[in-house]
């Protein structure tokens, strides 16, 4: 699997070695076996937010966009804010790398397939992000 980080904004430092293993352990733990290629673009808010726009409708900024852009191979893009992950850490008490962190699972998440669109859904996948995250 070709893991792609590009580091686009200035707020946080971005350690790539511990964002590609936990790539891999996500894969692994999801038994993906496929080859293909995941790109992570690090952002702003203000960069997120015009992406957000454009493909969702929504005039505001997220913390995540993940893009599956194959259905015969792992193809994706995901775009993370960093911004966003400032803001939370302090409201919950965390870490910004930490919340980084759970982004990054929850946009490989989306990928293979998982939703969080419904409350048992979003559960699924916070438990699953907290299995990787917190192992």
């Amino acid at each position: 699997m070709k893991i792609t980080i590009k580091n686009l904004q200035k707020k946080l430092p971005i350690h790539a070695v511990k964002i590609r293993k936990l790539i891999q352990k996500i894969l692994k733990g999801e038994n993906i076996r496929e080859s293909g290629w995941i790109n992570i673009c690090f952002v702003n808010d203000p960069f997120i937010k015009k992406f957000n726009a454009k493909f969702h409708k929504t005039n505001s900024s997220t913390d995540v966009l993940a893009f599956n852009l194959s259905e015969k191979i792992l193809l994706a893009d995901i775009m993370i804010s960093t911004d966003t992950a400032i803001r939370q850490a302090a409201i919950f008490k965390t870490s910004a790398d930490y919340e980084l962190s759970l982004y990054v699972a929850h946009g490989i998440l989306h990928i293979l397939g998982y939703n969080d669109q419904k409350t048992n859904q979003a559960k699924l996948m916070r438990k699953k992000e907290a299995q990787y995250v917190n192992r």
